[in-house]
């Protein structure tokens, strides 16, 4: 397999790029797969949570004795069960890990700070004792004034979350508290003479609300502790060995005593990286000597675990009348919840990087306000930035009337090209993507009346980091492969492709396992869509390595030197006709013959990747408004993505289908309601409204496969570019339908209605 692999070369696999079966397709539509809430074991006790109904209030006292005298009540616990660990300090990197947030987070400390925030867990033998207990305990609040806004959360006089808080980033270095935790810049060439040399400049501002990720499983886990001081936990998690990390920072116990498996997930997009009630279900289990079962009810998901920030958002943008942009700025002002740390770096990183700018400045504002603690949702941060970047480059197509594609094809990046964020562009299948929409059938298709059609494009720059995998060969010739990532998105079956073209085996011979801390090397989540890329190129050089110990045996066997042999179709040969006359030795032969030829087969890596590449994809989709009500009926959806190599087809298809329609509801129906007092409204999904199948049409999938180079099979990463570029996509052709700038999400019927009814007073008056 050549290290830098050709767009030709794709065809050519058997496996990789093929729609094999799911491994895990059975056990899921069986229901026999486990997920989090499915485990039961002996004597396992019951674990709820009591939650604050205030968004901002001081907590006196908490009284939990008659709780206790219940029957059937093992265990409770309070802040006082859990230490106060040190903040973390500056300078910060872009992700903010710090351990004294997370404990206030998952238990509320010297106040609640949010409608939903945890103040008490019990364990009982049964889910209604438990429930009942809850009642019982008595919590003496001092109400505060809270705000749920960033902007307003950055006013003078609004009342402050964390008296310890003073803004990080600026100079001289504030002597007040303040709402707003840092700001972040980054700057490229000369903005304001960009500006200067601009023909037209748009300058606008845009609004979204917070919208959470929407999985269909509720977070749960089940917690073990021993008299001996270490812990077990089963949990669904998008990634077991950063829970393990934290659990045990925040209970204070060595790593090695905690173990921690993944279950299957039911969705997690993000959701299910941070930390809630496993810590706390495995202190109730250490306090009641009994396993400790703890699953969520829907309107705590909604209450109390992060959804993505909403923001507000400026956007100016200068070109030249050709459409050349010239000078891009940005000022973002995120939510980040009751603790610091919204997804800025992200969004600095990524909202101007699919083009070949020159002059870029862009500001940003990590503000805490009275709502759970943000959470990562796809491309965390990106999608309302782009909003804002890919409409205000819409409509300076529309003015200089320059087609939208057009405009981007003038400014897209390209190879050699360098982001605001100093990295510069390897192979890069912009351009190539941009040609494809404009030769697909969809962009020139008719509309009707009431009908628009709407463009953008987004960019995700995926993640790298730490992976270990393990291959292990049967004594029959087939292989277990043990790697470290829950399985979301279809990665059993990427990695079963890569190793089945690697050694030459079916692909029905290679099984994946999911392995739990204990079994395996730190392992970073499933998130960033890292995955096929980082933990592809450990398995890939675990089957080498295992490639290699077959060729060592063959060459003992044969009496010739290593490099005299190779290994081709699944079977070792000599490497020539010179080498001599020997009968080439499959895998499984080698398998049966190692207890006499040097022991068990098996290779494994550890790995730190880097070199990962820029995921870019653009959106097209037609719409139909109803004037009279403003409801937006979607008609048709393309979605066009640059994903490398698609090792599994089936499954990058549906990454990119998924996005898409997440970030439909995103544009026009999802957000976090709240009343005057700060309680969350709509916790369900009755009231929460997520598009189901009878609202979208289907959508359509065109992959561009421009290989990364620094990856065996050419991936990049795939699963969150798809959220970035959709809600400007639809947004626009609501514009496009209506005659209307539209700057807010969701453009709900109602808001849209009220757009539609402005415009027509607008036109009367003038």
């Amino acid at each position: 397999m050549p290290d830098d692999v050709k767009s030709a070369d794709i065809k050519e696999f058997k496996y990789v790029g093929k729609r094999n079966p799911r491994p895990d397709g059975v056990d899921k539509v069986t229901g026999r797969a486990k997920y989090g809430a499915d485990l039961l074991l002996p004597g396992m006790l019951y674990g709820r949570v009591l939650r604050s109904p205030h968004a901002h209030a001081k907590i006196i006292s908490i009284d939990a004795s008659e709780a206790l005298k219940l029957a059937g009540v093992k265990a409770v616990v309070t802040r006082d069960d859990f230490k106060d660990l040190p903040k973390a300090q500056p300078p910060f990197g872009p992700m903010i890990h710090d351990a004294a947030d997370v404990t206030r987070n998952i238990i509320a400390r010297e106040k609640a700070l949010y409608d939903g925030h945890a103040v008490a867990a019990v364990a009982a033998t049964s889910e209604a004792i438990a429930k009942k207990a809850l009642k019982l305990i008595k919590v003496e609040y001092e109400v505060l004034p809270h705000v749920i806004d960033p902007v307003d959360a950055m006013k003078d006089d609004a009342p402050i979350l964390h008296e310890d808080q003073f803004t990080v980033g600026v100079e001289p270095k504030p002597s007040k508290p303040s709402n707003v935790f840092r700001v972040m810049k980054a700057e490229k060439g000369d903005v304001e003479k960009g500006f200067a040399e601009a023909d037209i400049i748009i300058d606008r501002e845009f609004k979204t609300a917070a919208v959470h990720q929407g999985y269909i499983e509720p977070h749960a886990c089940v917690a073990n502790a021993s008299e001996d001081g270490s812990a077990e936990l089963w949990c669904s998690t998008q990634g077991q060995f950063n829970f393990r990390a934290v659990c045990a920072t925040v209970l204070g116990m060595p790593v090695g005593k905690l173990k921690v498996t993944s279950s299957e997930i039911g969705g997690g997009f993000g959701g299910k990286l941070p930390v809630y009630g496993e810590p706390l279900a495995i202190r109730l289990s250490q306090k009641a000597h009994r396993p400790v079962k703890m699953v969520m009810t829907r309107d705590e998901v909604f209450r109390s675990t992060g959804p993505t920030s909403g923001s507000h958002v400026r956007i100016k943008i200068g070109a030249k009348n050709d459409g050349r942009i010239v000078a891009a700025e940005g000022v973002l002002t995120y939510q980040a919840g009751a603790f610091k740390g919204a997804g800025l770096a992200a969004a600095i990183g990524c909202m101007f990087s699919e083009y070949d700018l020159e002059n870029i400045r862009i500001v940003g504002y990590d503000v805490c306000v009275n709502r759970p603690k943000v959470a990562a949702y796809r491309a965390p941060g990106v999608p309302m930035a782009a909003f804002g970047v890919e409409g205000v480059i819409n409509e300076i197509a529309t003015k200089l009337s320059i087609d939208p594609v057009d405009i981007r094809l003038k400014n897209a990046a390209k190879q050699g090209t360098v982001n605001v964020s100093g990295i510069k562009y390897g192979p890069i299948g912009f351009i190539q993507m941009l040609e494809a929409v404009k030769a697909h059938p969809h962009y020139n298709a008719p509309l009707g009346k009431n009908q628009g059609r709407g463009f953008a494009a987004g960019y995700w720059m995926h993640a790298g980091g730490m992976s270990c995998a393990t291959l292990n060969v049967q004594d029959d010739g087939t292989v277990n492969l043990l790697e470290g990532n829950p399985d979301i998105g279809g990665s059993r079956a990427s990695m079963a492709a890569m190793v089945a073209e690697e050694l030459g085996i079916p692909y029905d011979k290679v099984r994946v396992t999911i392995a739990d801390t204990a079994s395996l090397g730190f392992t970073l989540f499933t998130a960033g869509s890292r995955v096929t890329y980082a933990t592809g190129m450990a398995v890939v050089e675990a089957a080498r390595n295992a490639i290699k110990v077959c060729c060592d045996r063959a060459a003992a066997a044969w009496g010739v030197t290593p490099d005299q042999v190779k290994w081709e179709e699944g079977h070792a040969k000599p490497a020539s006709a010179n080498v001599g006359d020997f009968a080439p030795m499959s895998l499984s032969e080698l398998a049966k013959k190692a207890p006499m030829m040097g022991g068990p087969i098996a290779g494994h890596a550890e790995i730190n990747a880097t070199g990962q590449g820029p995921a870019i994809g653009a959106h097209l989709v037609d719409v139909e408004t109803d004037p009279e009500t403003g409801f937006v009926k979607l008609l048709r959806y393309t979605v066009f993505q640059d994903v490398g190599c698609a090792i599994s087809p089936d499954y990058v298809e549906g990454q990119m289908q998924g996005g898409a329609v997440q970030g439909l509801g995103w544009a026009l129906n999802e957000e976090y309601v709240y009343n005057a007092k700060g309680q969350l409204q709509n916790a369900g999904f009755l009231d929460y409204r997520m598009p189901v199948a009878s609202d979208v049409p289907m959508i359509d999938t065109v992959m561009i496969e421009e290989p990364n180079p620094n990856h065996p099979y050419g991936v990049r990463g795939v699963g969150e570019t798809p959220i970035v570029p959709p809600q400007a996509a639809v947004i626009n052709a609501v514009e496009n339908s209506v005659g209307l700038r539209l700057s807010e999400l969701p453009m709900s019927p109602p808001k849209l209605l009220k757009a539609i009814e402005d415009g027509r007073l607008k036109k009367a008056a003038e």
